[in-house]
């Protein structure tokens, strides 16, 4: 989007002017409209989007990617921007109110105390993500009802589902990952992830480059020796032996073979059988029809 446009969203008025910072806007931009177009995102116009909005450079850069297509008429959703404040000591509460107030973004800014009930109830030692996710969630879920959304957006990028299918791989036993849209378990819901196709350091450029007030999460991101951050060094190693490695392996989870697996519940081995059409005309198997055929005659 030019910058001498006068009807600019005020998301992008402090933009760089390069041609790097362009370049690297429009790919992120691309990636997120193919995402909501290939994975069907938008289902009817007017739908409300309720996107979360953390404070970390993700959230951020979903933000805009958003704006910026609704901005040019290819997403005809209306957008509340939501952040939860979760209690978290020396959370700086400010911060994102005024950024969206002077950003003209309606958002809603909630409350909630699960920072005293994740430490009451995580032993020491164990990590913190799995019940904060779960508390976060549920709030968000609950707000969404209450704007009158359909859908809960989301800032993981390509990495995080990368990570969390080899999370799932390394430690849960089973092929599984953050898919780009589900439905929650209520069934009254979609759970959409935008920034499915974009590259974690692309969201990383683009946040820096804007300058935008991040917070970083003192509870998660506090805590050493997680799993994730283990599998994030296993990629980063990977990608630098050899480059474009992570996104080869983000084209096999769009390139799943069934009959290549191991799961007899996505692939009936057990129903499988030869073409006896085939052996027969390698001789393989005896054309017992003819011998019918002589019988009869």
């Amino acid at each position: 989007m030019p910058h001498d446009l006068i009807d600019i969203h005020p998301l992008f008025n402090n933009a760089p002017r390069t041609t790097e910072f362009r370049k690297l806007r429009k790919r992120i931009v691309r990636n997120v409209r193919e995402a909501v177009e290939q994975y069907g995102m938008v289902q009817k116009s007017g739908a409300r989007w309720l996107v979360c909005l953390s404070g970390g450079k993700d959230s951020y850069t979903l933000l805009a990617a958003l704006y910026e297509l609704k901005w040019r008429g290819l997403l005809p959703v209306d957008i509340l921007a939501c952040n939860l404040d979760q209690g978290q000591p020396g959370f700086p509460a400010t911060v994102l109110p005024e950024f969206l107030q002077n950003m003209g973004v309606p958002h809603r800014i909630e409350y909630q105390d699960t920072y005293s009930i994740v430490m009451d109830k995580v032993p020491e030692g164990r990590t913190f993500c799995a019940l904060c996710s779960r508390l976060r969630r549920g709030n968000l879920y609950r707000i969404a009802r209450e704007e009158g959304c359909s859908a809960v957006v989301l800032g993981h990028h390509r990495d995080d589902i990368l990570e969390t299918f080899l999370m799932n791989l390394f430690h849960g036993g089973r092929l599984a990952t953050m898919p780009p849209k589900l439905v929650n378990e209520e069934g009254d819901l979609f759970v959409f992830r935008p920034l499915a196709h974009v590259a974690e350091k692309d969201c990383e450029r683009f946040a820096k480059a804007m300058n935008y007030p991040i917070i970083p999460c003192d509870l998660c991101g506090s805590q050493d020796g997680l799993q994730r951050q283990q599998v994030k060094q296993i990629l980063d190693g990977w990608e630098k032996n050899s480059p474009g490695r992570r996104q080869v392996m983000f084209r096999a989870l769009m390139n799943a073979r069934p009959s290549h697996l191991l799961d007899p519940k996505l692939w009936d081995f057990a129903g499988l059988a030869l073409n006896d059409e085939t052996l027969m005309a390698r001789g393989a198997v005896p054309d017992f029809s003819k011998d019918n055929a002589v019988s009869e005659a």
